[in-house]
């Protein structure tokens, strides 16, 4: 029997803190909260972007080379195609 493991977190321990947002928020207001942290995470992705874009900006504008950017980018991409290679037909039982 394999357990799925969450952040190190059981199915128990999951039923417990579900169970106990029910019982301090109500089942009707778990979708507005639900909601507000999409969006809150929405605008965090949003401003991370933005600061790279503008940090991708002035690195042009003073002439910097970010080309070996895209070269680590390239051979991040083979590591992780090899990877997937070689699980793919490990199995685990």
């Amino acid at each position: 029997m394999q357990a799925m493991i969450f952040l190190f977190i059981s199915g128990a321990e999951i039923f417990f803190i579900m169970f106990i947002v029910v019982m301090v928020f109500g089942a009707d207001k778990i979708p507005g909260i639900a909601k507000g942290l999409g969006k809150g995470m929405r605008q965090l992705r949003d401003a991370t972007d933005d600061i790279k874009r503008e940090i991708q900006k002035s690195a042009e504008k003073q002439g910097i080379d970010t080309s070996f950017t895209d070269d680590i980018k390239d051979e991040i991409n083979k590591v992780k195609k090899g990877v997937d290679d070689v699980t793919g037909t490990i199995k685990r039982k």
